[in-house]
């Protein structure tokens, strides 16, 4: 059994942000072909604790290469209060032709790494051309300081991060530490959401907000980008006036997101217009061609951590990291 720790996944990732991003697209075109297996996730919830949650993500993928494996993936918001990470995870890998688990990774650099590749990987075929040199982020946590990194490997040239967060505090550490690991970027601290929104083209939202609450993206430019990582902070009413790409419909119209409270309200999901794979494949276009707002709400699918979790796996084996723990099983 190999078992790879935190550290040694942060390592074998870092600066390999371009493959991270091909095998999330690679695993995109697999789901739109039918390639792919991916069972709901299971919600363990607490009574006593709403806003907890740990979630399992099973997940089967061929792309050529067959690979299983679960996901078990923990949400704690009330961590952040007390100086620790939200979210905490492990990954299974399963040998996809005998079943048996080959690999024990630790999952939350892989969590967070895959979301933000994917967030880029939707910018860029949302926005294809160079597009803009800002983004604005709402919510000052990890996953957006990830996606500032995938963001700055599909586009270079970004240099303007406008943020905004609850916390104030939290918002001018986060400009200071994305200052620090990039120097080419400048960083501004908004007083507000709407001024964080005013005139951006490119904005990017992972928050731990369990409700809608934003009910107005007007302050942002015309046929602007929005990257709804998070999932529940769009109003319904807002969402179904935009041009709506998700990863997978049935699976993000589930559990309370916006789009599913917007499903509800409609009766209907076609306000969906397409998802990322089918754009990815070219079965259907970037965007809807009206100049309307596009939005990006991805559920964040099992197989998507598979195939980065499968990197690691490699990547490990080839340069010997990680710990090959012999006894595991019963003889």
């Amino acid at each position: 059994m190999l078992i790879v720790g935190g550290d040694d996944v942060r390592s074998l990732l870092d600066g390999r942000e371009d493959d991270v991003i091909d095998r999330v697209e690679e695993a995109y075109r697999a789901h739109a072909r039918g390639d792919s297996s991916v069972p709901h996730s299971l919600f363990l919830r607490f009574p006593d604790a709403p806003r907890n949650r740990i979630i399992a993500l099973p997940a089967y993928l061929r792309t050529p290469e067959r690979i299983a494996g679960v996901k078990w993936v923990s949400s704690f918001p009330g961590n952040v209060e007390q100086g620790r990470e939200r979210a905490s995870a492990v990954l299974v890998l399963n040998s996809a032709d005998t079943g048996v688990p080959e690999a024990i990774v630790e999952a939350s650099v892989i969590n967070a790494r895959r979301t933000a590749a994917s967030a880029a990987a939707a910018a860029r075929v949302l926005a294809p051309d160079a597009g803009p040199d800002a983004v604005a982020l709402i919510g000052c946590g990890p996953i957006n300081f990830e996606i500032v990194r995938f963001l700055l490997a599909t586009r270079p040239g970004l240099r303007r991060l406008t943020l905004f967060d609850l916390d104030p505090m939290r918002a001018e550490r986060f400009g200071a530490r994305c200052v620090e690991r990039w120097p080419s970027l400048a960083a501004r601290v908004a007083g507000g959401v709407a001024e964080a929104l005013d005139g951006q083209s490119l904005v990017s939202i992972a928050t731990t907000a369990p409700a809608p609450h934003l009910a107005d993206l007007s302050p942002c430019a015309a046929g602007a980008v929005v990257l709804h990582v998070s999932l529940r902070d769009i109003a319904p009413e807002v969402l179904l006036a935009c041009d709506n790409v998700t990863d997978d419909v049935d699976h993000v119209c589930r559990a309370d997101t916006s789009l599913d409270l917007a499903a509800r309200r409609t009766g209907s999901r076609d306000f969906i217009r397409t998802t990322i794979g089918e754009i990815l494949t070219g079965a259907a276009p970037a965007r809807a061609g009206d100049g309307t707002m596009a939005v990006f709400s991805p559920f964040g699918l099992g197989i998507l951590d598979i195939a980065v979790a499968d990197l690691v796996r490699r990547l490990a084996l080839a340069e010997g990291r990680g710990m090959v723990l012999g006894g595991f099983f019963p003889t």
